[in-house]
C-alpha cells in the first residue's frame, strides 16, 4: 500500500493497523510536510520493517508522480502483487474475507479493482476525545464531493514499473489494456473529522495546488473552489455548517435513505482491539 499523508496524526496509525490486519504486507509512505506527528507514527513502522519512509518537501501537492514513484518502488524494491494507492482518510473494505483474499481471488486477467467510495458525515454528536470510528458511524449512501458532484472511486492496481498513477488516485495508465473488477471492495471514506482538520486539510492543499503550475486547473477543483472561499470569508463556516447533520437532519435523512447507521468499522476495530460489544 502507498500513502500520500500531511499532518494526519488523528487518523493514520488507525488507518496502519486497519490494513495491515486485512493482510496489507508493507507501506511506502511519502509525507509532505507535515509538522505534526505524522513523521513520528511512520517512523515506528519503519523501525518495526514494515514501512518505507520517504520525505517530500515540495510544496505543490504533485500527488500523481509522487504516488507513481511509490508504486514503482512497491513493484520494483518489495515484488508487489498488487498495489493499493491510498489517503489516511480511506479504509479498503471487502465485501468477503480480507483484503488479501480478495484480490489473490481475482481471475489472472484483472489488472485494475475500482472501488466505490461512501463518505461517513460529520454530526453533532461526534466526540473528539475517543477514537473517529466510534462515533463516525452514519454512511451517506449518495456521496457528493463540495461541488455536489458524485464522488469519484478509486483504484487498485496490479503491480508494473510502468503504471502511471493519476492525480487523485482514481486511474491509472501504462498496464496495457485495463481489465477491470468492480463490487469486489469499497472504500469507507472520512474526509472531515474537525473543524480544525478539515481547515488545515484546506488551507494546505489549497495553496499547494494553487502554486502548481504543471495540473489543468480542473483538477483539484474541489480543494481549489474550497480554497477560495477561505480566503474569501477567511473561514469555511458556511460549508461546515452545511454539512453538518444535527439529530434532525441525521434522522430525516436515515428516513428518507439517504444515510444509514453503519457500525462495521467500529465493530472490527473492537474485534482487533478484543474491545467485546
Amino acid at each position: 500500500m502507498t500513502l500520500l499523508v500531511r499532518d494526519e496524526e488523528d487518523i493514520l496509525r488507525d488507518n496502519i493497523e486497519y490494513h495491515f490486519s486485512q493482510g496489507v504486507d508493507f507501506i511506502i509512505a511519502t509525507d509532505n510536510r507535515s509538522v505534526d506527528s505524522t513523521k513520528d507514527i511512520l517512523m515506528e513502522y519503519q523501525r518495526k520493517g514494515k514501512l518505507l519512509y520517504i520525505y517530500e518537501g515540495d510544496d505543490t501537492y504533485n500527488q500523481h508522480a509522487w504516488v507513481t514513484s511509490m508504486a514503482c518502488i512497491a513493484y520494483r524494491e518489495h515484488e508487489a502483487d498488487w498495489v493499493i494507492n491510498n489517503d489516511a482518510d480511506e479504509f479498503w473494505w471487502p465485501f468477503e474475507r480480507n483484503l488479501k483474499d480478495a484480490f489473490l481471488s481475482l481471475d489472472d486477467k484483472i489488472n485494475v479493482v475500482r472501488v466505490s467510495r461512501y463518505d461517513y458525515v460529520l454530526h453533532d454528536q461526534i466526540n473528539k476525545d475517543i477514537p473517529f470510528y466510534q462515533t463516525m458511524n452514519y454512511k451517506n449512501l449518495y456521496s457528493k464531493n463540495a461541488l455536489g458532484k458524485p464522488l469519484p472511486g478509486k483504484v487498485a492496481h496490479k503491480g508494473s514499473a510502468e503504471v502511471a498513477v493519476k492525480q487523485g488516485n482514481h486511474n491509472v495508465d501504462g498496464l496495457g489494456k485495463l481489465v477491470v473488477a468492480d463490487n469486489v471492495m469499497e472504500i469507507l471514506h472520512f474526509p472531515i473529522r474537525s473543524k480544525k482538520q478539515f481547515l488545515n486539510k484546506i488551507s494546505l492543499g489549497g495553496a499547494a495546488y494553487a502554486r502548481n503550475e504543471e495540473l489543468d486547473k480542473n483538477i483539484g477543483l474541489t480543494w481549489r473552489v474550497l480554497y477560495e472561499k477561505l480566503k474569501e470569508e477567511g473561514n469555511l463556516d458556511s460549508f461546515l455548517e452545511e454539512v453538518l447533520y444535527s439529530q434532525s437532519k441525521l434522522s430525516q435523512a436515515i428516513k428518507e435513505g439517504v444515510i444509514i447507521k453503519d457500525l462495521k468499522l467500529s465493530n472490527y476495530f473492537n474485534k482487533i482491539n478484543g474491545i467485546r460489544p
